[in-house]
């Protein structure tokens, strides 16, 4: 069948044809659909609309709508303190506000109306620092705002004569833009022209691996032809699912894709190219070298591919957006990719034949003969014996329990460290130092309070009750200072307090408060008789935000981790059709894995300093390390299996091993350097992320692979098919004709 199929792709004119085909199809899709990037949407929301923070802001909305919107902080700063001409500008910048309103602009504190000691009196205690409110729209496009925000920068520069946003803090007057608005906006701008430039150097990195790897520069572009037509019909699809609203998509996600579709792309492409070497040392045919590749690489590769799909539509059932997003575009770009490799690729390797890897032609023995024969020399045959993937294939049969043994403590002394990993959930704490809101919230919380920069506000229905909670809300230790009670002017059944935490209000310790502050606040309503006490209070702000991500992710950790082993499993049962099997390849996975965390843990915390990780990371890095690192597992064991067939199983097991080596760790180098791309990025999740799954990677190829599982087949023997039989050729034959 396979041989059939890879015929449909490689015939002397359905080669052509299917050039062709990609050429046209691509070419369409680019013209009549948009490309994803111009579909971006980087203000999603990531918690469902069920989360308490969401149902919180709603009701805030709803019956205070004066303390909603999107506040831009603007942040004055003087070493020493502010000066009369510093408050001089403060008050024009506020009368500007007023009389012209920069759009999307809502009301704001007339600071140019209050009287000056008033005034004086918002600055900090030293009186170096104060805080401009300038509060937006809630929902605006990030692009508005950021002309917004852009045409008040230029209003200051005009009036005060110089670029106080450029100034360092120092004797001089400063200015940064904070709060919500400010990260939004510098978050866009960290991912501003990012995509085009994580793709370039992306291919310049595979190009240079692929040269370095097979000194062949026809092959070498040959993988990145195929990765390049996945990416021109993957680019307009997820685009056009995106207009429609079927999808979101992110500056984030486009990033890992690309980095995904060229890794994981030029892996199924080099799977494919080496089985089509290894065929032409065989044959001088080159259609039945084609065809027998077809035969024996397709079903790895598909194998691969559709384990890598399955594990990233897993997805689709987290509920914290940005795992939602990742979902498609992903899995299609993976299964666009591996249908790629199985039709565009094999047609390219047709049409070009054995010139696709000059000048180190592979021929057969005949053909070596011949052409050493014609230089005048003599022929020397190559003793595979002599090749690294050879000896390690003797070592793995020869002292399989040392080698698992071993293997297995470095790699669970590595994952040991996996237990001390911390987690944030602060978004600033991924950004740049150098990045001005970043810069501002650091001026504040240096200046003010923490927590001025992100209130709590806290909503209770006590229908109408005069129980004042200012001071239960103040009781609790990570509290400063609570504002006056606010009884709602729509609903007076409504009332809110703001509450100011003493601690930075982006950390652990300042989300572990918001259900403390729940709890402290429905027991007082309770005992002053309001029915429903636990169901009437409602906590908003961004610290509320952060604490119902963790909820939300930790749920997310429990139901996809399991989901994506189950549909592993079961795939590999299907393919390999051994619970055996199945079982020591997860797991030798999940163990690399957890090393990958702990190694990173280290690389990040005592190499870098790092104080904590962000708390996506083990999701992310799970999905693709568990998919991914199954890819070499499942290709290495299926070249074991069929040879198993025609020689004892730890012969099959040596030639595997050598067999599969190159290729695999050829791949490994080329997926994990592309991941690794990711540290290049200024945000902080991208750079752990491409870090820790590099580590994985490079561990799945030189040491679970190489050594771990064919080291367990070894010792595992003819039980590794159970609860099928090893058969060898004859037998099959046998049964057959039976």
């Amino acid at each position: 069948m396979f041989t059939k199929i890879g015929g449909l792709f490689t015939g002397p004119k359905a080669r052509w044809a299917t050039f062709a085909a990609w050429i046209v199809i691509a070419a369409i899709l680019t013209v009549a659909l948009p490309a994803v990037g111009d579909e971006e949407r980087n203000n999603a929301p990531n918690l469902p609309d069920n989360s308490p923070s969401v149902e919180a802001a709603a009701l805030l909305k709803e019956n205070f709508p004066a303390n909603t919107g999107l506040p831009a902080l603007l942040v004055w700063h003087r070493e020493g303190g502010l000066n009369e001409q510093d408050y001089g500008l403060i008050i024009e910048t506020s009368r500007q506000l007023a009389d012209s309103p920069l759009q999307g602009q809502e009301a704001g504190i007339p600071l140019h109306q209050l009287p000056p000691p008033v005034l004086q009196g918002m600055a900090s205690e030293d009186g170096s620092t104060l805080v401009q409110p300038v509060p937006f729209q809630e929902g605006m496009e990030t692009e508005e705002l950021k002309e917004s925000l852009h045409k008040l920068q230029d209003r200051i520069r005009t009036t005060a004569g110089n670029d106080p946003f450029a100034v360092e803090t120092g004797t001089e007057l400063s200015a940064r833009i904070t709060g919500p608005a400010g990260i939004a906006v510098d978050a866009t701008d960290l991912f501003l022209n990012a995509d085009f430039v994580l793709l370039l150097a992306t291919v310049l990195l595979v190009l240079v691996l692929l040269l370095l790897i097979y000194r062949s520069p026809i092959l070498a572009v040959i993988p990145l032809i195929g990765v390049g037509f996945a990416y021109a019909v993957t680019s307009p699809l997820l685009g056009w699912m995106a207009r429609e609203g079927w999808i979101a998509v992110d500056s984030q996600a486009i990033a890992i894709m690309t980095v995904l579709l060229f890794g994981a792309g030029t892996d199924y492409c080099l799977f494919f190219i080496t089985r089509f070497r290894q065929e032409l040392t065989k044959t001088s045919d080159r259609k039945t070298a084609l065809r027998h590749s077809f035969q024996g690489a397709s079903g790895a590769i598909a194998m691969s591919g559709f384990t890598v799909v399955l594990s990233l539509l897993a997805l689709l059932v987290a509920k914290f957006g940005a795992y939602q997003r990742f979902a498609v575009p992903f899995s299609l770009s993976i299964l666009i990719m591996m249908i790629a490799s199985l039709t565009l690729v094999p047609a390219l390797l047709a049409i070009i034949g054995r010139a696709s890897f000059f000048p180190f032609i592979p021929r057969t023995t005949e053909e070596e003969r011949e052409l050493a024969k014609k230089k005048g020399k003599t022929y020397k045959p190559h003793d595979p014996e002599r090749k690294m993937g050879a000896r390690i294939g003797n070592l793995v049969i020869a002292k399989p329990w040392r080698v698992v043994v071993s293997c297995t403590l470095v790699l669970g002394l590595l994952a040991a460290f996996a237990t001390q990993i911390s987690f944030t959930y602060d978004l600033l704490s991924s950004f740049p130092k150098d990045m001005p809101s970043r810069q501002g919230f650091e001026t504040i919380a240096k200046a003010y309070t923490p927590g001025e920069l992100a209130p709590v506000t806290v909503i209770v229905k006590d229908g109408g009750a005069e129980s004042d909670l200012r001071e239960t809300l103040a009781a609790n230790a990570a509290v400063d200072h609570v504002g006056e009670r606010q009884v709602s002017e729509i609903d007076n059944a409504y009332s809110s307090y703001s509450v100011v935490l003493d601690i930075n209000p982006y950390s652990l310790e300042a989300m572990s408060a918001i259900p403390e502050l729940k709890e402290a606040v429905a027991a007082k309503l309770e005992a002053d008789g309001v029915a429903n006490a636990a169901s009437s209070v409602w906590l908003a702000g961004q610290t509320a935000e952060q604490y119902d991500t963790k909820m939300v992710t930790d749920r997310d950790n429990a139901v996809i981790i399991p989901l994506v082993i189950g549909l592993i499993a079961v795939l590999l049962l299907a393919y390999l059709r051994s619970i055996t099997a199945t079982a020591y390849l997860i797991l030798t996975v999940l163990l690399s894995y957890a090393a990958a965390l702990g190694l990173g843990w280290i690389i990040l915390h005592y190499g870098f300093g790092v104080e904590a990780i962000q708390g996506s990371i083990p999701l992310y890095s799970f999905v693709f390390l568990i998919a991914l690192g199954e890819d070499y597992n499942i290709f290495m064991i299926s070249s074991i299996w069929q040879k198993a067939k025609v020689m004892p199983l730890k012969q099959a097991i040596k030639e595997g091993v050598a067999e599969t080596g190159g290729v695999i760790t050829s791949a490994g180098l080329i997926l994990a350097a592309t991941f690794a791309v990711l540290a290049t990025m200024p945000i902080q999740v991208l750079v752990q992320f491409g870090l820790i799954t590099a580590i994985g990677v490079l561990m799945d190829t030189f040491i679970v692979r190489p050594f771990l599982v064919p080291a367990i087949t070894a010792i595992v023997g003819k039980a590794a098919f159970w609860p099928g039989r090893h058969k060898t050729t004859e037998q099959h034959k046998a049964a057959s004709a039976e």
